[in-house]
């Protein structure tokens, strides 16, 4: 069955680090173009950055830019999130998000992970 499963959030603490990770499995990693969303309390869902199928272009929220890189191994079927300079509005539950659209049968492919926290707090 398919399976998104994130791993990395944590504690850190304003101007420090952390990888999150979102290991994939259950179908052709390769195909998907995949993405980080996040939610805060009280908030609805943020899109945060995005990557091609074979990871020749990325994207990021204007929020996120300049300190945040996503990247993926399409070996490992695994994708990345490095953040750097944390601030406490980074604090949320952040998502690994997995997309496919099959042209021949129209049908498009839209999966989820169950998330990992984020904190960042002094």
């Amino acid at each position: 069955q398919v399976q998104l499963v994130e791993s990395g959030g944590g504690l850190a603490q304003p101007g420090g680090s952390l990888t999150l990770s979102c290991a994939a499995s259950g179908f052709t990693f390769g195909n998907y173009a995949m993405s980080w969303a996040r939610q805060a309390p009280g908030k609805g869902l943020e899109w945060v950055s995005g990557i091609y199928s074979d990871g020749s272009d990325t994207y990021y929220a204007d929020s996120v830019k300049g300190r945040f890189t996503i990247s993926r191994d399409n070996t490992k079927n695994t994708m990345y999130l490095q953040m750097n300079s944390l601030k406490p509005e980074d604090t949320a539950v952040y998502y690994c998000n997995a997309e496919y659209g099959d042209i021949v049968t129209q049908t498009e492919y839209n999966y989820w992970g169950q998330g990992t926290q984020v904190t960042v707090s002094s």
